[in-house]
């Protein structure tokens, strides 16, 4: 698939960011079905020029540096949405929690699998770096486990939460994960997470530095646009769910649908390239950076606000997060992967939703 320009931004990466807040600006709240088509629609538009333009940034600064943007942006993303529901919106002591197991479930299964079926679609077994894909479960399973499943069972504080020492405690371990795997990422292992199997015969052309100044901007505004349309959507999102009474954690994925999305284009594309490990760095890097940076922010802002932090999931999503891991260490245990891999994750994805909806 054609990446990115790189002579010049295309008219709707431009428009569609000054169109985003213009919207917002005009429509404010709306529990219409009609509005809220048209708030998607920009959203959408929104996160196709987010990816748009971290692309371009990625390309400028190469691997490994450029899948970093993308999973930072996600974050950004995520950390916008749940601290402006949590502050604007009723109090749900719960949705950190739910997008963030979302997040980890998508990004291990969902986004993961997809990517493990196109790839070996095109070219059968594509290979990646196993020292790469284990530094990533090896960050992200204690994390999602002290963070998701850890508070049910502590004796501090009563039910799925943690004590306010505990939850500080936390939060400085997951920073501290994170700051040592990016180190190693772009430091002493680099090699680790650089692509394998690349078809590309001839070296990707960077970008001029005018146009990477113009893309950071407007990545900026994409970014700010895509949470506030989120806010503005929220009204018709809770009428909508409590027409069809889904369950509250349905919020949940639907954030952590939202700002995966620019991840989930970005590294299907390049699985279709046969650069699988560009593909495993965006969607476990984003799983890594939204526990890593999202439970510290929002937990501060919890504080702020006094609003307790609900993290514990349910036993039943705690079996089924310990069979994902189980199986993404076979997967990831080769350096080589097949279809059945992909497959098998993508049903452990439906699995998620399915039971989410009939608990």
């Amino acid at each position: 698939m054609a990446g990115p320009s790189i002579n010049r931004i295309p008219l709707y990466a431009i428009v569609l960011p000054a169109l985003g807040l213009l919207t917002w600006f005009l429509v404010g709240k709306t529990e219409s079905a009609l509005l809220a088509i048209v708030l998607a629609v920009v959203l959408l538009g929104n996160v196709i020029s987010a990816v748009h333009h971290a692309e371009v940034i990625a390309l400028r600064i190469g691997e490994p540096f450029g899948t970093l943007v993308l999973a930072l942006a996600v974050t950004v993303i995520e950390v916008g949405m749940i601290v402006v529901l949590m502050v604007g919106g009723e109090p749900n002591p719960a949705l950190m929690r739910d997008s963030i197991h979302a997040v980890v479930m998508l990004v291990l299964h969902g986004l993961a699998g997809l990517c493990i079926v196109v790839c070996a679609l095109y070219h059968r077994e594509p290979e990646f770096h196993v020292a790469g894909a284990n530094a990533f479960l090896a960050v992200l399973i204690p994390m999602a486990v002290l963070v998701l499943v850890m508070p049910n069972y502590v004796a501090s504080a009563p039910g799925p939460f943690y004590s306010n020492l505990q939850l500080i405690f936390v939060s400085v371990v997951c920073l501290l994960l994170y700051g040592a795997f990016l180190f190693v990422q772009t430091g002493w292992h680099r090699a680790y997470f650089q692509p394998v199997g690349d078809d590309d015969t001839v070296p990707l052309e960077r970008p001029a530095p005018r146009i990477v100044v113009a893309s950071f901007g407007l990545l900026l505004v994409a970014l700010v646009s895509v949470v506030l349309l989120a806010k503005s959507l929220t009204p018709a999102l809770g009428a909508a769910l409590a027409v069809v009474q889904a369950p509250v954690a349905v919020i949940g994925i639907v954030i952590a649908a939202i700002v995966l999305l620019p991840e989930s284009v970005a590294a299907v594309r390049a699985a279709a390239r046969n650069r699988l490990q560009s593909s495993l760095n965006l969607a476990l890097g984003s799983g890594v950076a939204s526990i890593g940076l999202t439970v510290p922010a929002v937990a501060v802002v919890s504080r702020v606000i006094d609003q307790p932090l609900e993290l514990g999931i349910s036993s039943s999503n705690s079996v089924l997060l310990a069979l994902g891991v189980l199986i993404a260490v076979i997967t990831y245990g080769t350096g080589r992967t097949n279809v059945l891999a992909g497959v098998v994750h993508l049903v452990l994805l439906a699995a998620y939703l399915f039971l989410t909806f009939v608990p």
